[in-house]
């Protein structure tokens, strides 16, 4: 089980993102501010939690939370200001759509801009260690991972629907034969230089 509080005393908020590392698509951020009492035996870091298990722990979050809010920021504004600085753009957006102020921001890595003097504390593998970060996890991932579907279906050659925009092999195969489309990254280049598409 997780750590269900930083500080209990604090209102606490957990951000995480989802799609840092993709050549295709949005960041994605989620803020949760949970009950202190919070638990749940499948809540994990999403990527060590199933699918099925990551909708049904969403659906839970959202019901349970005190505040939830989940934000993106898109790939051209990614290509702008790099992927860092978008991550972080994406939870602030998140925490500004919260409708209750947090006292402490716990934040999954090791590295945050500061928001609205709120302080935070920046945790390595926070999402395997807090609550409220591993809930961050799933909205965040849950959210992306519903959008890329969507876009799956404009451009299906990709299969956003299994790679959600990651470098997988079929990815970069696809990207080969068909170029890039207009919600690839473009200063996420391949080895190759591939055509850019639908400008």
């Amino acid at each position: 089980m997780l750590e269900r509080f930083y500080q209990e005393k604090l209102v606490e908020a957990g951000c995480d993102e989802a799609g840092r590392g993709c050549l295709a698509g949005p960041v994605f951020a989620a803020a949760v501010i949970l009950p202190v009492d919070f638990s749940h035996p499948l809540l994990n870091d999403s990527k060590q939690v199933t699918e099925t298990n990551r909708n049904e722990l969403r659906i839970i979050i959202e019901a349970t939370a005190i505040a939830f809010a989940v934000a993106s920021v898109d790939n051209d504004e990614i290509d702008r200001i790099n992927i860092l600085k978008a991550s972080f753009k994406a939870m602030h957006l998140a925490l500004d759509k919260l409708n209750r102020k947090p006292q402490l921001l716990l934040i999954d890595g090791n590295r945050f801009i500061s928001y609205k003097k709120i302080p935070h504390r920046c945790i390595i593998k926070g999402d395997e260690i807090y609550n409220s970060i591993a809930a961050a996890s799933i909205l965040a991932k849950t959210y992306r991972d519903e959008y890329m579907q969507r876009l799956h279906e404009e451009f299906p050659h990709y299969t956003w629907n299994t790679n959600k925009g990651y470098g997988t092999a079929t990815h970069r195969s696809a990207i080969e034969t068909h170029g890039q489309c207009k919600y690839h990254r473009k200063t996420f280049r391949l080895k190759m230089e591939e055509p850019v598409l639908f400008e």
